[in-house]
């Protein structure tokens, strides 16, 4: 196991080289720039190339991206050209409400997917089995954004029950956490449901059925516990993805937290927290799915084989 995560860890590396250089290129290669939203009204050309020069946009892209990978490497972000604060201190300050809302969107996610997946697996082609996957490809096909804006309508300028925006309070959290975590709901709900039904035709539980045990008390001992594996993979590969997910959900709702910070800098191309901010983000979804392969290679040894 120890060689696996030491060449899972490495494998990382070629990775992380790549992703630092696609979102340096793809945020110079977007028109504009942070001196766009600088220079004021009536500004001469001197006084803009100076302040292009001051922040070292006048050098080759190249150059540029050299210099703040070294930075990088050394733990340092930069400082945002508009805001004027150390990138990393406006990455401490946001991320803690990125991971809350991506933690309680992931735990509803694997609590009510595989609740629901398993129930429509013990009750196969009954109303139960046709309502949950009936919803299912709801929360599938609906975009985020839109489910977002319609639970607003409905629950918030309708019903008041929640508030609009902001951060201010616990049910604050309840509608984007429902609108990140039902698509991650949709998917655990399936992955359970295919899974039960797969390990349901094994022959140890046409033995449990001779036997003479409940239906109920053979699904929910015995094939659930069998078909998790599948779930707990699928599950730790959405940890980095719900992150990422975060970002539109924050702007809709007006939350502070990762995205926000993302969408404020990227209209004021504000290079630095971007780069920083997408680098965070990809760093999420690495991690993510390293500790999937892990969760995966402890529970099956081929996994771990197919590294040798």
């Amino acid at each position: 196991m120890l060689n696996f995560v030491i060449k899972r860890l490495l494998m990382l590396v070629p990775v992380f080289l790549a992703v630092s250089m696609i979102i340096f290129l793809i945020i110079h290669m977007v028109p504009g720039d942070p001196i766009d939203n600088m220079v004021q009204i009536g500004s001469s050309p001197e006084q803009r190339a100076e302040l292009i020069a001051k922040y070292g946009l006048d050098k080759p892209l190249l150059v540029q991206y050299g210099v703040w990978f070294r930075n990088l490497l050394e733990g340092d972000l930069g400082n945002a050209i508009i805001l004027r604060r150390p990138v990393a201190e406006l990455i401490e300050e946001n991320l803690p409400h990125s991971l809350l809302l991506g933690c309680l969107a992931f735990a509803f996610s694997a609590i009510v997917g595989v609740a629901s997946g398993a129930l429509a697996a013990i009750y196969k082609d009954s109303w139960i089995d046709r309502g949950v996957m009936t919803l299912i490809l709801l929360g599938s096909t609906l975009p985020s954004f839109w489910l977002g804006l319609l639970l607003i309508l409905v629950f918030a300028v309708q019903l008041e029950w929640f508030p609009v925006s902001g951060a201010r309070s616990w049910s604050a959290l309840v509608l984007p956490v429902l609108t990140i975590g039902l698509h991650g709901v949709a998917l655990v709900s399936r992955v359970t449901r295919a899974a039960m039904l797969d390990v349901g035709r094994r022959d140890f539980v046409l033995m449990l059925h001779a036997k003479g045990l409940s239906h109920r008390r053979i699904q929910l001992q015995h094939v659930l516990r069998h078909a998790l594996l599948p779930v707990v993979t699928i599950l730790s590969l959405r940890i980095g993805w719900i992150v990422g997910g975060a970002v539109t959900i924050e702007f809709v709702f007006a939350r502070p937290g990762l995205g926000s910070l993302l969408i404020t800098s990227l209209n004021q191309r504000d290079y630095p927290v971007v780069q920083g901010c997408l680098l965070m983000l990809a760093m999420a979804v690495m991690l993510g799915t390293l500790l999937g392969d892990l969760v995966q290679a402890s529970l099956d040894p081929r996994v771990r084989d197919s590294l040798k």
